[in-house]
């Protein structure tokens, strides 16, 4: 469970995120992060399991997701 909900967090643009077309923002909170579209936040977010952010994260850095 997300203490506080991801909307009563403080949400982080991605570093890659360009322009105003494209906007990933991430919050990690406790044992999960969520993420989502900064245009569109009331769709609500993507909420992950911390180990399952941070595969995802290894497999970008990886560039096993690459298309």
């Amino acid at each position: 469970m997300i203490t506080g909900g991801p909307t009563a967090a403080r949400w982080r643009k991605s570093s890659h995120s360009s322009g105003a077309q494209n906007r990933v923002e991430i919050v990690v909170l406790g044992d999960h992060a969520a993420v989502r579209d900064s245009k569109k936040p009331n769709h609500g977010p993507l909420v992950l399991a911390a180990e399952c952010w941070a595969g995802f994260l290894a497999a970008v850095k990886a560039g096993h997701l690459n298309g």
